[in-house]
């Protein structure tokens, strides 16, 4: 009986931390889409400054929300960063600091790419010096931090493949398709800088990474975590009782 009620408490503590980690995971996902594929192109014209520029005037609004987007990123990174530690610390506590220290760098990475993206908008509006030479440079910054970042993005996903695969709590083709992807999304970051013509590759060494996120979101959010994985666990040690006198 006491086996079970550890098991028990055990599964409603992980599954309820596993749901949250899945929330702030979908709310990285949901801002950086928006932010990065939606807006973004919509203002950033990479070969023509003059038309960056007018669109961040025309639509000042739309840029502000790119900025929000970018700063939404960043609070629920961090958050799912800190997570992910809270979720897998017991397991694999060297590689769940693995996660959340290099989710905390991708998390910087956003909040520099949000400041490069604000400093664009108040020079488009104040118009200093060539306001569109300094606002495309801006743009061209906060994109290649996005191309750097890339390490970051890939290399959070291994230790977090690793917890999966070590804890049992998630099915192990998840475990091995997050390291795979990890993996491949650091190679594109030297890709993409390397050989600067092999944008195919360098997209499609991002598909596995992308897969195996969206697969972890959905499994967080909707089982949580295995329950057979924490049934055939054995039980916590118990404490010895404190010596009486």
């Amino acid at each position: 009986m006491s086996s079970f009620l550890y098991t028990g408490a055990t599964m409603h503590t992980l599954t309820r931390t596993a749901r949250t980690t899945g929330l702030f995971y979908l709310g990285v996902a949901i801002t950086g889409l928006l932010g990065y594929l939606v807006v973004r192109p919509m203002l950033f014209a990479a070969d023509d400054p003059d038309e960056t520029l007018a669109n961040l005037v025309t639509h000042g609004s739309l840029a502000r929300a790119g900025i929000a987007l970018e700063l939404g990123m960043v609070v629920t990174q961090t958050l799912t960063a800190v997570w992910f530690y809270r979720l897998f610390r017991t397991v694999r506590p060297v590689a769940a600091g693995g996660i959340a220290a290099f989710g905390l760098v991708n998390a910087i990475v956003g909040l520099v790419s949000a400041a490069a993206l604000a400093t664009a908008l108040q020079v488009s509006v104040d118009g200093i010096g060539d306001a569109a030479a300094n606002v495309q440079i801006l743009y061209l910054v906060s994109d290649n931090l996005w191309g750097v970042g890339a390490l970051f993005f890939g290399l959070w996903l291994v230790p977090m493949g690793w917890c999966v695969l070590r804890s049992g709590w998630m099915p192990r083709a998840l475990g091995w398709i997050l390291v795979v992807g990890g993996a491949g999304y650091v190679l594109s970051a030297f890709l993409r800088y390397l050989v600067p013509d092999a944008h195919v590759v360098v997209e499609a060494l991002a598909y596995p990474a992308s897969v195996g996120e969206f697969w972890m979101v959905g499994y967080l959010l909707v089982r949580g975590v295995r329950r057979r994985a924490l049934d055939e666990a054995p039980p916590a040690p118990r404490m010895p009782a404190p010596a009486t006198s």
